[in-house]
């Protein structure tokens, strides 16, 4: 790991305070003064896109995936030797937008996509889903951990396997060619697999909601449910809904808080609604005297990588729009008002001195034991945040990039930097350069990689829904 010459931390809360105008609650907030120009900033945000392009191709394999991450504290990248369905999709949707953005010619996004797909194909699959840890470089189900030698149990994980379906949905909508093959690909990937219908009389067993996954060793589901509205597991939910394997009421029985009474981060205000024949809570909490529905931890990645793909701000703007704005304030007030670090961006990455963790604003998750900011911030955050606050967003990557040397010329961002005391990851996940790579493209060119989930079951089944929400919070 590296440590690098930074501001102290008085010093950089006021650079960073100097530069942020107040942040409005239900808009986009101000841009800071000092921000580049729109023009100069678009050349920048090309450059950013292009190098972490090309950090996700230093990840791709022979066998035609991209690995878990790259460790570029040498003079080369090193690719570990595993991968996961969500880096998989990652690969796919990066590509589509190398090419929709220029960075890739179209026969050579064709060339890619298909190798991948064909590794796809190959790999050993489930009940139509596919395993959580393959060898990226055989396509092997990894049995044991490579570092430490530790067992892997086969698992089916929903919220992963969401995301490589997003990929090859991308990837089939950018190659015509491919939309046989990826049909044939997702033809058993039923959602109802993780789906357990409601049940009124025995909501807590039955609570209409899908499971965080499946044992393929022991043939068991996990003790849990994904049950909090706003955060990534949604994805899957919304893929359920739209191919109809998952009824549309699964929408309504995700918790947007707790259940007053219940134990969680604060005790939620709100009021019971009917939506559809069924009661809804429609809580919220209050931070620093705005209202927000809350995530699981309080991170940005469960908010806000959602709407790269499904454009629920726009079909559900004074619910979706409003609250995934009051979250990128939310980081920005908490990273430079509340705790005064300076900085802003909080989301599970690589821990600077290596490892993994979440990172979030505790406040504003729904868990007791939430995600805590820890003074450690990640680049992807940021990114996420750029489509709905681009000044901000790039006013504090910018300082990110000049106070601790965090960017990598030729690879972009590493992946999270300690500003307290300048440890700087050595490590690039490709979960994270996947997030930046899709912010990129929704900020470059709106909509691109939204397609495939702008139409069929999406707008007759998703997007209803989606109009039909009323946080209460606008």
């Amino acid at each position: 790991m590296e440590r690098r010459t930074f501001l102290g931390a008085g010093a950089g809360a006021t650079a960073a305070l100097a530069l942020a105008a107040p942040v409005a609650a239900s808009s986009a907030p101000a841009v800071p003064a000092g921000a580049p120009r729109r023009r100069d900033t678009e050349a920048l945000l090309r450059r950013w896109f292009r190098d972490t392009y090309r950090s996700l191709d230093a990840m791709y394999t022979d066998f035609g995936l991209t690995t878990d991450k790259i460790d570029v504290s040498g003079d080369a990248p090193v690719q570990s030797p595993n991968t996961s369905p969500t880096n998989i999709g990652c690969g796919l949707w990066a590509t589509v937008a190398a090419a929709r953005l220029g960075v890739v010619d179209g026969d050579a996004m064709r060339r890619r996509l298909r190798r991948t797909v064909a590794a796809v194909e190959r790999l050993e699959r489930a009940h139509g889903f596919w395993l959580n840890w393959y060898d990226a470089h055989t396509g092997e189900v990894l049995t044991e951990w490579p570092e430490t030698g530790d067992p892997v149990r086969p698992f089916l994980s929903s919220v992963d396997n969401a995301w490589l379906v997003t990929g090859l949905r991308i990837a089939a909508d950018a190659d015509p060619a491919l939309r046989p093959r990826v049909r044939a690909l997702l033809a058993d990937a039923d959602w109802s697999f993780y789906y357990t219908p409601f049940d009124a009389d025995d909501p807590v067993q039955h609570p209409g909601q899908l499971k965080g996954g499946y044992w393929t060793d022991d043939d068991t589901y996990t003790g849990h449910w994904y049950g909090a509205l706003n955060t990534e597991p949604r994805m899957a939910s919304y893929l359920g809904i739209a191919d109809g394997t998952v009824p549309g009421e699964h929408y309504w029985h995700v918790f947007r808080t707790l259940l007053p009474g219940m134990g969680q981060e604060q005790e939620p205000a709100g009021e019971w609604a009917e939506v559809d024949g069924f009661r809804v809570w429609r809580g919220h909490y209050t931070y620093r005297g705005k209202k927000i529905v809350p995530s699981w931890g309080g991170s940005m990645f469960e908010a806000l990588m959602v709407p790269l793909f499904v454009p629920e701000g726009e079909w559900s703007p004074r619910s979706w729009g409003v609250n995934h704005r009051r979250h990128v304030w939310s980081q920005i007030e908490h990273g430079l008002r509340e705790e005064e670090y300076g900085y802003w961006g909080f989301s599970p990455a690589n821990v600077p001195a290596g490892g993994y963790s979440e990172y979030g604003v505790d406040a504003v998750g729904m868990q007791t034991e939430g995600y805590t900011s820890k003074g450690v911030v990640t680049p992807h955050a940021s990114f996420l945040a750029m489509p709905f606050a681009r000044g901000h967003a790039v006013s504090n990557l910018l300082r990110i990039e000049r106070d601790f040397g965090a960017y990598h010329d030729g690879l972009g961002f590493r992946d999270s930097v300690d500003v307290r005391d300048g440890t700087v990851s050595g490590a690039m996940l490709a979960l994270d350069q996947g997030m930046i790579a899709a912010a990129l493209a929704q900020v470059l060119r709106p909509g691109t990689l939204q397609r495939p989930f702008r139409r069929g079951g999406f707008a007759r089944r998703v997007r209803p829904l989606l109009r039909r929400e009323d946080f209460g919070i606008a």
